[in-house]
């Protein structure tokens, strides 16, 4: 359809000028708030551009527990559109006024007029909430700033904070308007151990480890490869039945998987976190002491966030709950895909040998759409593949459906090998309890309050 409208006079663009600057109130001298307005009204093109953001450090933040130090981290937001996401927070620097972050944040395809808010706040583990210290918003202009942090009402202000942005015009082959606010990197992950480890085991092999920790990775490209596509929940599964059906015991049971999602993701002094840049990182990811460990992973690609959370396949607190997936998925009724995968050297397990050095080898990652609860379609499988790639580079990447028996080979012989070579016991590789006395994840949920676990969130 094409739009017949005249073109607007001089007089009315500026009549439109004029009362834009009149609706954004105490916005009045931002250039960003009128320009929205304008947008929004369809009187101006705005361009869009790619930012890499840098959050350099702050000074000058206020003493405001009695030891009088500060344990700082900041939260920043694009028009409330996306927020940083370091689990959705920067790094907490312990023990410091003068808080050095460095951390980038690359977002594509954002109006030229967007604003940056940043808020900075004390992390208390004290308490239930972290005390804040302050916020401020600035353009995403490109150039170095320094912001003066204000404080709440009736206190000093929050000392100052330096950033850079570098602003580039976003690439035109793919409309940008259809892709706003595309988080774009640096890629992050972090490693949640279970809160049962302790009691589960005495080992403190690194491999035994791995059964009782989680993974949290924010990838790339997720809205650019999938669109608006999700999968919803398998309605004719019976146990998805069970999680997302009506009635008082489906609520039950999706009561006690959310709990133990926030048990697996809490934020704890625990977690491990890092970046993936190469595809050398990825198998860091992956390795089980020094080497890279044959090992199989569930997985699900949220729809809540986009960020791919996994575990291996045999760890043995999951046994109590009727679908990893959605555990990991926090109940939620869809997810962007979900299944399994498993890394492997090329030409598969059973043509390796250990005395190959992980360094001499082209690693695979095999990944499939084995998922019960939310059955993905195969026919997406190429997209993930594709998504893949993009985020791993250097990591040849092969999706393979469910029922194709070369899924089946190569992760037969990736268990096999672990059993054979790497000394792991055949009830390490499907979720079972080695003793009555053995806790598991949805009993320690149970004993939990849900303000414990907010807390734990928090």
């Amino acid at each position: 359809m094409h739009d017949h409208r005249r073109p607007l006079s001089m007089s009315r663009i500026l009549e439109s000028i004029g009362n834009a600057v009149h609706h954004a109130h105490d916005n009045a001298h931002d250039l960003a708030a009128v320009t929205r307005t304008l947008a929004e009204e369809h009187l101006l093109d705005i361009p869009y551009v790619d930012l890499t953001i840098q959050f350099i450090g702050a000074s000058g933040i206020p003493k405001l527990d009695i030891g009088g130090a500060a344990d700082p981290y900041f939260v920043a937001k694009l028009d409330n559109e996306i927020s940083f996401v370091w689990l959705q927070r920067s790094t907490v620097k312990v023990g410091t006024l003068s808080p050095v972050w460095n951390e980038l944040w690359r977002v594509k395809n954002v109006p030229a007029h967007a604003s940056l808010s940043v808020e900075v706040l004390d992390k208390d583990d004290g308490a239930k909430l972290d005390d804040f210290v302050g916020k401020f918003t600035t353009s995403v202009s490109a150039g170095a700033k320094e912001a003066e942090i204000e404080g709440p009402l009736f206190r000093k202000a929050g000392g100052t904070f330096w950033l850079k942005i570098e602003s580039t015009p976003s690439a035109k082959d793919k409309d940008p308007k259809a892709y706003p606010y595309m988080f774009d990197g640096p890629i992050r992950f972090s490693r949640h151990f279970s809160p049962t480890v302790g009691l589960l085991t005495n080992s403190t092999s690194e491999d035994h480890a791995r059964l009782y920790s989680t993974w949290k990775m924010y990838i790339r490209g997720v809205q650019l490869y999938f669109g608006d596509a999700v999968q919803q929940w398998n309605h004719k599964y019976k146990a998805a039945q069970s999680i997302f059906g009506p009635g008082a015991s489906s609520l039950a049971v999706r009561s006690g998987i959310m709990a133990g999602h926030r048990l697996l993701y809490a934020r704890a002094t625990t977690n491990k976190f890092g970046v993936i840049e190469t595809g050398a990182d990825v198998l860091g990811v992956l390795r089980g002491g020094k080497r890279v460990k044959p090992a199989v992973y569930t997985y699900i690609i949220s729809a809540e966030d986009d960020s791919m959370r996994f575990s291996e396949t045999g760890a043995a607190f999951f046994v109590d709950f009727a679908s990893k997936h959605a555990l990991h998925a926090n109940c939620h009724p869809c997810v962007r895909y979900s299944g399994e995968f498993h890394p492997r050297p090329a030409g598969g397990w059973a043509a390796f040998d250990d005395a190959t050095s992980d360094a001499d080898v082209k690693w695979e990652l095999v990944i499939d759409n084995n998922s019960g609860t939310y059955s993905p379609d195969k026919t997406l499988l190429p997209t993930l593949k594709a998504l893949l790639e993009y985020n791993f580079p250097g990591i040849v990447i092969h999706a393979l459906d469910r029922e194709d028996p070369a899924l089946a080979e190569s992760r037969e012989a990736c268990r096999a090998y672990a059993l054979n070579h790497r000394g792991i016991r055949k009830e390490e590789l499907q979720p079972q309890r080695q003793s009555e006395e053995e806790e598991t994840l949805a009993a320690r949920a149970s004993l939990i309050s849900m303000d414990e676990l907010e807390m734990m969130e928090a």
